[in-house]
C-alpha cells in the first residue's frame, strides 16, 4: 500500500499552459513601451507645405527677405534692422491675405543671424516660412 492513497494507473500528467509567465512578461513590455512612447514623440516642427494641382497664386507677390553676405537686410530693397524686422512685418502684413514669407540668405551667412531673423519673423505672428534655395545639379 502507497502513501499516497490511489492506484498507479490513476497518475495522469498535468497538460495545461500555466499562463502567469506569459502575463507577467506581457505586463513589462507593456510598461516599457507606455514609459518609451512619450520620449519618441519628440522632433523638430516642420510645417510641409500642401501643394494643390492649380499652382501658386499669383495675385499676391511673395514677400522675401533677403539677407547679404555681410549680414545686411533687405526688404524689397529696403535696408532692415533685425530689432525693427518685427514692428514692421506686423504693419505690412496686417493687411496682406497671404501670410507667408520667403527667407533668401547668401551661404556665406552665419546661421546665428538667419535663426535670428526667422525668431523675428515668426513673433511677427508669420509661420510660413521658406528658405530659398537653388536646385543642387546632378
Amino acid at each position: 500500500m502507497g502513501m499516497n492513497g490511489g492506484s498507479a494507473k490513476s497518475r495522469v500528467a498535468l497538460s495545461e499552459i500555466n499562463v502567469t509567465p506569459l502575463v507577467d512578461v506581457m505586463l513589462v513590455l507593456l510598461i516599457m513601451f507606455m514609459v518609451t512612447a512619450p520620449l519618441m514623440q519628440q522632433g523638430i516642427e516642420v510645417d510641409l507645405p500642401k501643394t494643390s494641382p492649380s499652382g501658386v497664386d499669383l495675385n499676391d507677390e511673395p514677400f522675401v527677405l533677403v539677407i547679404e553676405a555681410n549680414g545686411k537686410i533687405m526688404a524689397a530693397k529696403t535696408p532692415m534692422e533685425v530689432s525693427s524686422i518685427k514692428e514692421k512685418l506686423k504693419a505690412i502684413f496686417e493687411t496682406r491675405k497671404n501670410k507667408q514669407i520667403y527667407i533668401q540668405a547668401d551661404r556665406k551667412v552665419d546661421y546665428g543671424i538667419v535663426a535670428e531673423v526667422m525668431a523675428e519673423v515668426r513673433a511677427a505672428g508669420i509661420f510660413n516660412i521658406g528658405l530659398i534655395t537653388i536646385p543642387k545639379d546632378n
